[in-house]
């Protein structure tokens, strides 16, 4: 008896190093598949923002909370059931797919970029409207919510799509498969609206560093009223704090702007990228040999930093390809697509 379950506690052991490195494995892929979405990610941590531009400080954080709600329920209910029936039933679909939405992020990069060096009067989706006297704010609140989910859909389709592609190359198990999507899904979604939460509430913490006089009696909950003068200690670090608080609201807005240059530049540098690699896939590998032999060519030159310099050069020239394509595709979604879209709608 005693060894028989010696041997059942061995089995269990053994099945659980087996889950236990299955596991590992799924987080080192979910992690590898996540950084090939990095373009993404960061520009939706820069666009995401601007849809609590207009309400105040006690619904700024609601607001993000329901926006993290709606992205998870795009990435788990609606994108990862379909992500994985398409695994089952049209493998032969992804990298067409993974292609298109590979276009759609060089049209966005582009048509940043080109509304940075021509401004004009459009906006896309409600984020950069604010709320209007007599309007609800109820109803304006829902409908910022609502822009923001439906614009997560799309950035999360590429996510989810960019992440079945890197897995389906690692592994055909669908249990895996379903694993690491869902793990990508739920971590991005954290990290992307965590991130927002923090930039949204900087340039608050700001102004609230920078008026207080009593920083270390604020801290521990000794806040001096009636007109007792701050101790010692907030006199020494105070003029931190101010510091501090009045570089985060100088800082905030410059931040954003660097952030939003830093998305774009990825998004076409992942959407060039994704299109090149596709060509590959359908035989057309020009383009990536040469960019491939260009970077090691460079790479040569600078011994001491081969593998940086390599990694530069290669996604300089994808996002000079995904900014060419996205130039060519500017015209084509503004003169001929959207024509067509409203005629449908109307």
């Amino acid at each position: 008896m005693s060894t028989g379950l010696i041997a059942l506690l061995d089995d269990v052991v053994s099945l659980a190093k087996v889950a236990a490195a299955s596991l590992d494995d799924a987080t080192a892929q979910a992690t590898r598949a996540g950084a090939k979405a990095a373009g993404i990610v960061v520009d939706d941590a820069a666009v995401t923002p601007r849809y609590v531009v207009g309400f105040a400080a006690d619904r700024e954080l609601p607001i993000i909370g329901r926006i993290t709600l709606g992205s998870l329920k795009n990435k788990l209910v609606y994108l990862l059931p379909a992500a994985l029936l398409l695994s089952l039933i049209a493998p032969w679909a992804i990298t067409p797919l993974l292609m298109l939405g590979g276009a759609y992020l060089c049209y966005e990069g582009a048509e940043k970029a080109y509304e940075a060096l021509w401004p004009h009067a459009e906006h896309h989706g409600p984020g950069g409207k604010i709320l209007e006297p007599g309007q609800d704010p109820r109803h304006f609140e829902d409908e910022k919510v609502n822009g923001a989910i439906r614009t997560d859909l799309i950035l999360s389709a590429e996510i989810m799509a960019i992440t079945l592609a890197t897995v389906a190359a690692e592994t055909s198990s669908f249990w895996n498969q379903a694993v690491i999507l869902a793990i990508v899904g739920i971590g991005i979604t954290l990290v992307v609206y965590g991130v927002v939460a923090l930039i949204v509430k900087a340039d608050d913490v700001g102004v609230s560093l920078a008026q207080n006089d009593s920083p270390v009696s604020s801290l521990f909950g000794l806040q001096r009223r009636g007109g007792i003068p701050p101790g010692g200690a907030d006199r020494l670090v105070r003029p931190l704090t101010k510091g501090i608080g009045r570089g985060l609201v100088f800082s905030m807005p410059i931040f954003l702007k660097v952030l939003s240059v830093v998305g774009t530049a990825a998004m076409l540098w992942v959407g060039g990228g994704i299109i090149i690699h596709g060509l590959e896939g359908y035989g057309l590998s020009a383009i990536g040999h040469g960019i491939h032999e260009a970077a090691m060519a460079v790479g040569h030159a600078v011994p001491a930093l081969a593998a940086a310099v390599e990694w530069f050069v290669t996604a300089a020239a994808s996002g000079l390809s995904g900014l060419m394509v996205g130039a060519l595709l500017i015209p084509l979604v503004h003169h001929v697509t959207l024509p067509i879209l409203v005629k449908l709608r109307g």
